[in-house]
């Protein structure tokens, strides 16, 4: 079925938004700077896949699930949205354990406040 894997990244990708929104961890936290994060992750990766498709290291292979729309040789369209969604989900990974840990240790030093220690 055409297109199925670039709709599956754009379900992933609108999910781990739900997330950020909810705990505004990223994009709804700093958005510009999201966006450059993203942009700048992707820019990479696509430099990266570029060495990879001119060493033929990275191939595109066959699937029924891509909608057949080539950026480049070996380069399918998915590509570019996988790339964002993966460097999205990053951010959202990150701020997400450092709000856990920032919120573990300030738990810490409270409950050592209170107990004396």
């Amino acid at each position: 079925m055409p297109g199925l894997y670039l709709l599956a990244i754009l379900v992933s990708a609108a999910g781990i938004a739900v997330i950020d929104a909810r705990w505004r961890l990223a994009a709804f936290a700093a958005p510009v700077r999201t966006l450059a994060a993203v942009g700048i992750g992707v820019m990479f990766f696509l430099a990266w896949d570029a060495v990879g498709i001119l060493t033929r290291a990275f191939i595109k292979g066959d699937s029924g699930l891509f909608i057949g729309i080539d950026l480049a040789p070996e380069l399918p369209l998915e590509e570019p949205f996988f790339l964002a969604f993966l460097c999205y989900l990053g951010l959202v990974i990150y701020a997400g354990a450092l709000r856990y840990i920032d919120s573990r240790t300030a738990r810490s030093s409270t409950d050592g406040a209170v107990s004396g220690r």
